[in-house]
C-alpha cells in the first residue's frame, strides 16, 4: 500500500449545477441502509461484509473513540446508500454529467498515471445526525473479482495482501458534498496508515478525488448533540418534501430530519486503464480470477508466513485470519 496523491475542487460546479445535486438526491426519493448488501460464499460465512473496518471500530470506538454497545455501534455506522449509476445501467435522470465530469476523469488520470479512463459508478451516501463512518479502505476490484460475486473483506484482504497486483482494477474516486451540515469531515490518510488524519470539512459544492482502496479514510460524526435514532438494517430515509426526511421501519416513522441534519455526498468511480489492450482484457474477461485460486494463493502465502503450519483451518476461522493479517488499519485515528 503506497501513499495516495489527491486533488481537490472548490468549487466543484456552477451553482445551477449543484443544486440540480440536490434536487436530483430529492427526486431519488429513498434511500436503504448500506448494511443490506450481500454476497454470501462458503468462506467467511456469517461475518459482516466488511467485517475489517466492524471488528477494527470496535476495538477502537474510531477516531474519537466512542466505545459503546454493539447496537449502538453499528446504528452510528449504518449509514444509507443508493447508486445513481453502475456500468451501463442509468437509476436516475440528470446524473449524466456528473458521470462523465471531465474534472474528475483529469483527476482520475492524475492519480493513477494511466491514460484510459473509464466512468464506471456513482452512488449517494447519507449520513443522519449521530452517525459518522468508520475508518476504512473501500471495496477494490479485479478482473473476475468484484462486491457482486465475493464478500466485501475478501476483497479488501486481496487488495492490502499485494498478491494480486497484476490483475487488480485500479479505480479513482472522487467524493463530492452538496448540502450544508454540521460535522461529518472527510478524514483521511495520504501519507499511508503510519502518517496523520487529514480531514476536509463536508462543504457544498466541493470535492476531492483520490484512490480510496489504498488510502484509508472515514466520516466524522455528524451534528454535535441529540440521541441517535434506534438505526436498523432494512429502514428506509425518504424525502417527506418542504425540507424534510424521515427514517421509516416500514409504516413506522423512527427519525425525522432537515436538510442540515444530514450529510449528502456522491462519489464517482471510474476505473483505470493504461492502454486499450488492458481495457480489453477487462472487457473479454480473458484473464479472470476465479475463487479457488484466490483463496490457495491467500493459504499458500500465510504458510510462507508461518501462519498456517498444519491443515487448512475452516473456512470462517481462515477468513478472520487473513483480515487480521491483511488488513493493517492506522494505529493513531
Amino acid at each position: 500500500m503506497t501513499p495516495g496523491t489527491y486533488r481537490s475542487f472548490d468549487p466543484l460546479f456552477a451553482p445551477a449545477m449543484a443544486a440540480k445535486m440536490v434536487e436530483l438526491c430529492e427526486r431519488f426519493g429513498t434511500y436503504r441502509t448500506y448494511a443490506e448488501e450481500r454476497a454470501e460464499i462458503e468462506i467467511g460465512e456469517g461475518l459482516a461484509q466488511r467485517h475489517d473496518a466492524v471488528s477494527n471500530f470496535l476495538k477502537t470506538g474510531g477516531r474519537f473513540g466512542r466505545k459503546d454497545a454493539i447496537g449502538s455501534l453499528a446504528a452510528r455506522t449504518n449509514y444509507f446508500r443508493e447508486s445513481y449509476a453502475y456500468g451501463e445501467q442509468i437509476m436516475i435522470d440528470g446524473i449524466e454529467p456528473f458521470l462523465r465530469y471531465e474534472g474528475f476523469v483529469e483527476g482520475a488520470r492524475a492519480i493513477h498515471g494511466r491514460s484510459v479512463i473509464e466512468p464506471a459508478i456513482v452512488y449517494a451516501n447519507i449520513l443522519v445526525a449521530g452517525q459518522e463512518l468508520a475508518v476504512h479502505t473501500d471495496v477494490p476490484e479485479f478482473r473476475g473479482a468484484n462486491r457482486k460475486k465475493f464478500p466485501q473483506w475478501l476483497m479488501v484482504v486481496m487488495h492490502h495482501s499485494g498478491l494480486f497486483d497484476e490483475w487488480r482494477m485500479p479505480i479513482a474516486t472522487a467524493v463530492s458534498w452538496f448540502n450544508e451540515c454540521t460535522g461529518g469531515a472527510f478524514a483521511f490518510y495520504p501519507d499511508g496508515a503510519d502518517g496523520p488524519a487529514q480531514t476536509l470539512a463536508a462543504k457544498p459544492n466541493t470535492a476531492v478525488i483520490l484512490d480510496t482502496d489504498s488510502v484509508f479514510h472515514g466520516v466524522d460524526p455528524v451534528g454535535t448533540s441529540g440521541p441517535l435514532a434506534p438505526l436498523r438494517p432494512g429502514m428506509r430515509l425518504t424525502f417527506d418534501g418542504n425540507d424534510r426526511w424521515s427514517v421509516r421501519a416500514g409504516d413506522e416513522v423512527v427519525g425525522t430530519y432537515r436538510w442540515n441534519e444530514i450529510r449528502f455526498s456522491i462519489s464517482w468511480k471510474a476505473y483505470c486503464f493504461a492502454d486499450e489492450a488492458e481495457r480489453r482484457a477487462w472487457r473479454e474477461h480473458s484473464d479472470d480470477l476465479q475463487l479457488d485460486a484466490i483463496v490457495d494463493r491467500l493459504v499458500a502465502d500465510l504458510r510462507r508466513r508461518g501462519r498456517i503450519t498444519n491443515g487448512r483451518p475452516q473456512a470462517t476461522q481462515l477468513a478472520l485470519m487473513m483480515i487480521e493479517e491483511y488488513v493493517r488499519f492506522p494505529v493513531s485515528q
